[in-house]
């Protein structure tokens, strides 16, 4: 019988350890920037995502836990902002639902600002926690300011009161809706172009639905404020008016004359 030939086989070997190395070290390089990601880099990111209308100054820690100066402006190139007393905390973190966002500001809220973030499918939902009209936060109205005119024209002082109750914003196929309600109190308002000080306290409310509504009126004042508006095709459309107490006529004329267009004794506000 002849012997049949056997065929020589090529022995198999590991992968070189420098491999394995070198994986290692990207893996843990990648997880390093995700966990310790800098302050900063969210700076950046909603400085442009906002136009630079909401900034983070003087940003320290990471993504996920840090704390900055709030600020205000009316947008890339301008010069008007204006700062939030002290600083603002936040922590970022991973939750069934999405993400969470809580925010801590000493000087207007007390208790914690919670956002979730759930996406989807089609788009993503942004839940706010309530804000009880018991406990509001409360923000100095000078930081409108910030945002430019007609706000740095008018310089508000007077504190903002803002209140929410199961606020819901959904990003659905490029179109944003509302649900839930919020209420912002402004009391104890003056204006630089007014000797008349305080002018009022007034109340706008926002509720959500297919097309949010938006009601504006006068708590208590000399100055009287009243309106309503509708967001249609994702824009505001608002008409108001307002008007002056008879013996506070002279000191809210300069005013009247600039937040809307005179007839007579009242002032027309139409926004859209």
């Amino acid at each position: 019988m002849r012997a049949h030939p056997q065929h020589a086989t090529t022995p198999r070997h590991p992968a070189a350890p420098w491999r394995w190395a070198a994986a290692g070290a990207l893996l843990g390089a990648l997880l390093s920037t995700v966990v310790y990601a800098p302050a900063r880099w969210l700076a950046q990111g909603l400085a442009q995502a906002s136009d630079a209308r909401v900034q983070l100054r003087q940003a320290q820690g990471t993504v996920w836990q840090g704390s900055a100066q709030l600020v205000l402006g009316a947008g890339s190139g301008s010069q008007a902002h204006t700062a939030l007393p002290g600083r603002v905390q936040w922590q970022l973190r991973p939750s069934l639902r999405g993400l969470q966002l809580a925010l801590q500001a000493p000087c207007c809220l007390k208790q914690d600002w919670v956002w979730t973030a759930t996406p989807g499918f089609t788009g993503v939902q942004l839940v706010l926690s309530d804000q009880p009209a018991a406990q509001p936060s409360v923000w100095p109205s000078a930081l409108l300011a910030g945002l430019g005119t007609p706000w740095n024209t008018l310089q508000l002082q007077g504190a903002l009161a803002l209140s929410t109750q199961q606020l819901t914003l959904l990003w659905h196929s490029g179109d944003w809706s509302l649900a839930g309600r919020a209420q912002l109190d402004a009391t104890g308002l003056s204006s630089s172009l007014s000797t008349l000080k305080p002018m009022g306290s007034y109340r706008l409310g926002l509720t959500g639905g297919p097309s949010p509504t938006l009601d504006l009126s006068t708590l208590e004042g000399s100055l009287r404020l009243s309106g309503s508006g509708r967001w249609v095709g994702g824009q505001l459309r608002f008409e108001g008016e307002a008007s002056a107490a008879p013996e506070r006529a002279d000191a809210l004329g300069n005013l009247l004359n600039i937040i809307g267009r005179r007839e007579g004794a009242r002032s027309i506000i139409k926004v859209g």
